[in-house]
């Protein structure tokens, strides 16, 4: 079994996240991306697998009505030969258990709606498709995407 370790995203490691995103994902991200990402402290986090960056989850926090915190999670992705060793189910329960902590009680995503793989992962940990939005990207098809939310109980998983 390799090693599986966590590291924070910052100013010195952000190229990292860039590398990373550009061969994971079809979609180019912008700077606001970038500086979401950094803001977001413990929700942003590189993986690494026998101290090679190879997956990473990127999240936004966004402020509600009435001051509740709610989680966007931008970008999970692991690279390809280093699927199915567990490494995107350590960055979701990494951020999963952060919310519990937090009390923060809302965390959803986006996802194209044909990525079979990524909906069954999210429904393993009981996310579930909450809406469809019609030409969500540009320049990808399908356009479509589906929001996955969860909300999460208060007594989820308190350590």
């Amino acid at each position: 079994m390799g090693m599986i370790s966590l590291d924070g995203v910052r100013d010195k490691n952000v190229m990292q996240l860039k590398k990373l995103n550009t061969a994971l994902f079809p979609v180019r991200y912008n700077d606001k991306y970038y500086a979401d990402a950094l803001s977001s402290g413990e929700f942003t986090k590189l993986a690494y697998y026998n101290d090679i960056c190879v997956g990473s989850i990127a999240c936004r926090l966004e402020k509600k009505e009435g001051g509740a915190i709610r989680v966007y999670i931008m970008t999970l992705g692991v690279l390809a030969p280093y699927r199915g060793l567990g490494i995107g189910t350590k960055l979701l329960t990494h951020v999963l258990d952060l919310c519990a902590k937090q009390n923060i009680s809302e965390i959803y995503l986006h996802v194209q709606t044909n990525n079979d793989d990524a909906i069954a992962f999210y429904n393993k940990f009981e996310f579930e498709i909450t809406d469809t939005i019609q030409n969500y990207y540009t320049n990808i098809t399908p356009s479509d995407c589906h929001v996955l939310s969860q909300v999460i109980a208060q007594n989820h998983r308190k350590k």
